[in-house]
């Protein structure tokens, strides 16, 4: 019977990482800051920010990108709602803009489109900014005991 997409993709990948001694801590916190930094409201960015984040708190590069790269569509859908949250944070005016009007622009050119978008991508900015934190802490509280009990299921034991 074949695996299922999750289980070849991440599942898989990540106990293989475990196993060959990547820490529960450093692979809970390399996915929690892969899932966080993925959904940053700033197309471009995400890869960059990644590498930096693993390689200034030595983590597990591929886990962290991988996570980066699976959450593509979902840091596209989270957009718009980002823009919302930036426009009630501080009481800018509705921008009526679509993923689809964004990736037209962008199609047309891309400097116009940062240009264009500049005031609400920060306000998304600054709303990604407050939230980040939180989520990064639930994430890692949810992963890390998950990973534990993996790690020492994965592990032969001591003799």
């Amino acid at each position: 019977m074949k695996d299922g997409f999750l289980k070849r993709r991440l599942v898989r990948p990540v106990l293989s990482l475990l196993k060959g001694g990547v820490t529960p801590e450093k692979m809970a916190l390399s996915l929690s800051l892969g899932i966080v930094l993925g959904i940053f409201p700033m197309l471009g960015t995400t890869t960059v920010l990644c590498t930096i984040a693993a390689v200034v708190l030595k983590l597990n590069l591929p886990a962290i990108q991988g996570v980066n790269y699976f959450l593509y569509p979902i840091q596209i859908a989270l957009l718009i709602p980002f823009f919302r949250l930036g426009e009630i944070v501080f009481r800018a005016p509705h921008f009526p803009i679509s993923v689809a009007q964004i990736h037209a622009m962008a199609q047309v050119s891309v400097w116009t489109t940062v240009l264009t978008l500049w005031t609400t991508t920060w306000h998304a900015i600054v709303v990604w900014g407050l939230l980040a934190p939180v989520l990064a802490g639930i994430l890692y509280g949810i992963l890390e005991p998950v990973l534990r009990r993996a790690w020492q299921a994965a592990s032969p034991p001591v003799v």
